[in-house]
């Protein structure tokens, strides 16, 4: 295993020592709570929804924003290979430690660029999104769009969801609608093939989740 140690032992990180990419504010200051929350919740209930597009055979998956890990140890699970991408280094340690026995490859990066992870010059057969793109402004989703398009393989899926409801303190959100990401994405070659609303796991009643999934026609 890579990185800082057992996030156990103590070990602390100091926020203003590095310069936090834009849309993970408040992340690192409540890493502790974010695992809770996250590892609290199945893979199989999150993405209920689209279960039934995700490949059945080993294929190659690249999970942006992948926090704790959770998601890419499921994928891995199954037979993928997997690659984690989390810029938020308090969740990265976590997600290392508590996954260390799954052949995830973990990467530090982040949306809107990611330049370490188009440097690799490596293309998914799906490539995950889930709950990271509310987090950038419309500029940044506009960037964001291509860079991701880039990575998939022709006929690949890409499936992302998106956070509606009151902002928490200390976090960075826009208010992001289905109808936006859908024309983004149809500018970039990627076609539509689900869309749905449903309640929050996490959250309470206020907050509601729109997820999406999309093909690549090239």
């Amino acid at each position: 295993m890579s990185g800082s140690g057992d996030p156990r032992s103590g070990k602390t990180y100091n926020p203003c020592m590095t310069e936090r990419p834009s849309g993970t504010e408040g992340y690192g200051e409540t890493a502790d709570e974010r695992v809770r929350q996250y590892e609290s919740v199945a893979f199989a209930d999150v993405h209920r929804d689209i279960l039934p597009l995700f490949p059945t055979t080993p294929s190659r998956v690249i999970d942006i924003g992948a926090g704790t890990g959770r998601d890419a140890a499921a994928f891995a699970r199954l037979g993928h290979t997997v690659t984690a991408v989390e810029p938020t280094p308090e969740l990265r340690s976590h997600g290392q430690w508590l996954h260390a026995r799954s052949p995830i490859a973990w990467i530090d990066d982040s949306l809107p660029d990611l330049d370490r992870v188009r440097a690799t010059g490596e293309r998914y057969d799906l490539v995950m999104l889930t709950g990271v793109w509310m987090h950038l402004d419309q500029p940044e989703r506009e960037r964001a769009m291509g860079r991701v398009a880039s990575l998939l393989r022709p006929g690949g899926l890409m499936a992302l969801s998106l956070r509606h409801g009151p902002v928490p303190a200390g976090r960075r959100m826009f208010e992001v609608s289905a109808a936006e990401t859908r024309e983004l994405a149809a500018r970039h070659g990627l076609a539509a093939v689900h869309e749905s609303d449903g309640a929050a796991l996490l959250g309470g009643p206020t907050v509601w989740w729109s997820r999406l999934a999309f093909r690549a026609q090239r």
